[in-house]
């Protein structure tokens, strides 16, 4: 394919500064079974070209669903008039800068390719799931779905550019709800969490049928829990909790163009300033986030972002202070703020973006026993079930499936219904333990959404247990 798109950057006959040309071939697969009832069995292809042209200091578009060279060239033509019209309006003027030569692959790490397993072994994998769900008759339903999905992308440009990359990528998800009367309790592996790069080797894992047990009981153990309480305490979460934390309040309020304000009239914008850089204390000095897409395995790793920038694993908050944004290499121009390779589009129809990647909280020193164990008053959570956060991510308020209460050091009574609510800087400054490698735990989702039109890209996060102060947490029916 590189030689292919070669040949048609050659027969460009454009007075373009820049040209460059993306393909990608999608291959996904979604089975989903439902009280060990198969719902469906779907498989897709997409494939085509995005073509980008530089003129006068703008970047123009233009998409085609094929890989022939006549409808490149099309593309290109349309690319070029889009680029040449919009540059009396540009907002910044760009250069080849902004898309510097690379020459490199990446492949995902796997053991047994996506096509290993029959779609018929897939299901009854599925089924048995939901059948070790159900572990009570009050368990009213259940469910288990795999989706995998199989990316080639190839990258060139007039400066030299040569990027082939290939990602295999798997999703699992099961959970089950349970019901007493009008109590209705749901419980999950955190439903679209566990996404990561690799084959089949990833499921079914050795602790799958333990956990998908230990998720039925918890259900129904629900049931009869007392509510969480309202209080001001020591919260604890867990690392599929801290996920979400992780992704709402640090991630997209990092992003460069939300705070230049290009994603006010979708996606909202940011609290945070371009002056914050370097100064801010974003969190606690045990805080420590990192932009990683080198981490092999994790679901948005990668060995280039779309504009050719390479990844590399790089500090946005270092002993709690903020230092980088999320921001590709034209956002980085146009805020003098440094950033990362972070660039991405969701597919051949549209262009690169400022997006988060992996971002992931560094473990600490403290072992889970250590931080229970110190904490005399406090509520343990897992596994997220709502949040709310407003659109300069600020203010929120998230709510957890399942919550333990802790005193005197011990783990005790089971609770329903856990939330907790605060605001980005000062929980973050409220971390006061943090869990070691023995706690960091590494979960991924494809489903964050941001410009318009939309883009759903897959984004990774990985944390270790942790603990905040004086955090108001509260029940359902607070």
């Amino acid at each position: 394919m590189i030689a292919e798109l070669q040949h048609v950057l050659s027969t460009l006959d454009l007075p373009a500064d820049w040209v460059g040309l993306r393909a990608v071939k999608e291959t996904a697969s979604c089975r989903n079974v439902r009280d060990g009832l198969p719902q469906g069995n779907s498989k897709q292809l997409s494939y085509g070209t995005m073509v980008e042209v530089l003129v006068n200091g703008q970047i123009g578009y233009g998409a085609v669903n094929s890989f022939q060279p006549e409808h490149l060239r099309l593309a290109a033509k349309a690319a070029y008039r889009q680029a040449l019209a919009a540059s009396q309006w540009a907002i910044y003027p760009m250069t080849p800068v902004t898309r510097p030569k690379v020459v490199g692959n990446y492949t995902s790490p796997f053991l047994k390719p996506l096509e290993a397993i029959a779609p018929g072994e897939i299901n009854e994998l599925l089924i048995r799931l939901c059948q070790t769900l159900k572990v009570s008759d009050k368990i009213v339903q259940t469910n288990a779905s795999a989706n995998t999905q199989e990316v080639e992308s190839w990258y060139i440009s007039s400066n030299g550019s040569e990027v082939y990359q290939k990602f295999l990528l798997l999703g699992t998800s099961y959970g089950a709800i349970a019901q007493d009367g009008p109590d209705v309790q749901q419980r999950s592996n955190n439903g679209n969490g566990h996404y990561y790069q690799g084959g089949w080797e990833l499921f079914p894992d050795a602790a799958l049928w333990d956990r998908a047990r230990q998720i039925g009981e918890q259900a129904v153990e629900l049931l009869t829990a007392e509510e969480c309480p309202t209080a001001t305490t020591t919260l604890v979460l867990a690392p599929d909790q801290m996920m979400l934390q992780i992704h709402e309040s640090v991630g997209h309020p990092l992003e460069l163009d939300r705070i230049l304000g290009d994603e006010r009239n979708y996606a909202g914008g940011s609290f945070v300033k371009p002056s914050d850089f370097g100064t801010l204390a974003y969190g606690s000095a045990l805080m420590n986030i990192t932009f990683n897409p080198t981490v092999p395995g994790e679901f948005a790793s990668y060995g280039f972002d779309d504009t050719g920038a390479p990844a590399t694993k790089e500090y946005l908050i270092k002993d709690g202070v903020l230092r980088r944004g999320l921001g590709g290499l034209e956002s980085q121009a146009r805020t003098g703020v440094a950033g990362v390779s972070c660039a991405r589009a969701s597919s051949w129809n549209r262009p690169p973006i400022d997006r988060m990647a992996n971002l992931n909280l560094e473990a600490g020193s403290d072992s889970v026993a250590e931080i229970i164990r110190d904490t005399e008053h406090g509520v343990y959570m897992e596994a997220n079930r709502s949040w709310s956060i407003d659109d300069q991510r600020y203010k929120f308020q998230f709510g957890c499936e399942y919550a333990r209460l802790i005193e005197n050091g011990q783990l005790t009574k089971s609770l329903r219904n856990p939330n907790y609510r605060g605001t980005t800087p000062e929980f973050w400054r409220s971390l006061v333990r943090i869990g070691d490698d023995s706690s960091w735990e590494m979960y991924g989702t494809p489903y964050c959404g941001k410009g318009e039109p939309n883009q759903s890209i897959r984004v990774g996060h990985g944390s270790p247990v942790c603990a905040f102060a004086n955090m108001e947490v509260f029940g359902g029916g607070a």
